[in-house]
């Protein structure tokens, strides 16, 4: 019984690190592609112009005769690089704060879980538009939205989980044998909180590149002139009547497959670290 309980996790195990590396092999294939394919095919080339999928041009052209399938890895490519951006901001402003509410107080502890509250209430897309037009839009806007309004959850999760290992017993211990807060620190909290920030930040950083695209389709992000993938679509939009409708199709799947892939990476992730998740 014991043995094909054991078994039965071994390969439930093996499962999860087969999607990781499928999905990690699926984003290392866009990255590289984006790199490798040449700027030119972005050019205009009004002879090949509103050419539908072909073997030649696997997700066809545009209006102007740019190649579609090079724009949207090189967007893909735009949007991971400006969501990776913001998703480390948001998560070093998460620690940040979530060890501050922890270790600084009671009234540390109830202006940050005040603020936590407050960006909770508000939804990710309006807040983040709201940032981003504050700060003018384009990279830097968009860079700071993101940093500022994806932290809460995280941080709440930083939070307890350091009011957890603060009462844990071998702290006291420690606390009694005439340790340093910096010793308990480094040997007791940051080895516990180094797992949760890895998974929290891969949880993170597809919510941060969907809502990148987003703010972006509607106006308040990147610029124009950027193969971001939120412009492809904006753009595309009003072609989709017109019959032309791989303008949209294909980068908005791609850009649904890159952020599926990293979900798939952050809960497999957490499942192999948290034990509790582990035989699930």
């Amino acid at each position: 019984m014991n043995r094909t309980l054991k078994k039965a996790t071994l390969n439930h195990r093996q499962r999860m690190l087969i999607f990781i590396i499928l999905a990690t092999i699926c984003l290392m294939v866009i990255l590289s592609g984006s790199f490798l394919l040449n700027d030119e095919n972005m050019a205009s080339n009004l002879t090949n112009r509103n050419s539908p999928p072909s073997l030649e041009t696997p997700f066809g052209t545009d209006w102007l005769g740019r190649d579609m399938f090079t724009r949207t890895l090189k967007g893909l490519t735009l949007s991971m690089g400006v969501g990776m951006i913001g998703a480390v901001g948001s998560t070093v402003l998460a620690v940040v704060l979530g060890m501050t509410a922890a270790t600084m107080g009671k009234m540390a502890d109830r202006i940050v879980s005040w603020l936590i509250d407050l960006f909770l209430s508000v939804p990710h897309l309006v807040s983040l538009m709201l940032i981003a037009f504050s700060f003018g839009g384009g990279f830097k806007g968009i860079v700071v939205g993101i940093a500022l309004t994806h932290w809460p959850n995280l941080a709440r999760v930083i939070r307890a989980e350091v009011l957890q290992i603060r009462s844990a017993e071998y702290v006291a211990i420690s606390e009694k044998m005439g340790k340093s807060r910096t010793w308990i620190a480094i040997h007791h909290l940051i080895p516990h909180l180094v797992p949760q920030i890895i998974v929290g930040f891969l949880l993170l950083f597809p919510h941060t590149i969907l809502h990148e695209a987003a703010v972006t389709f509607l106006g308040l992000g990147l610029s124009p002139h950027e193969p971001a993938i939120g412009i492809i679509l904006s753009e595309s939009i009003r072609y989709l009547s017109s019959g032309m409708w791989w303008l949209a199709f294909f980068p908005g799947l791609c850009l649904v497959l890159v952020v599926r892939a990293f979900d798939i990476i952050g809960e497999n992730i957490r499942s192999l670290i948290d034990p509790t998740r582990a035989h699930d």
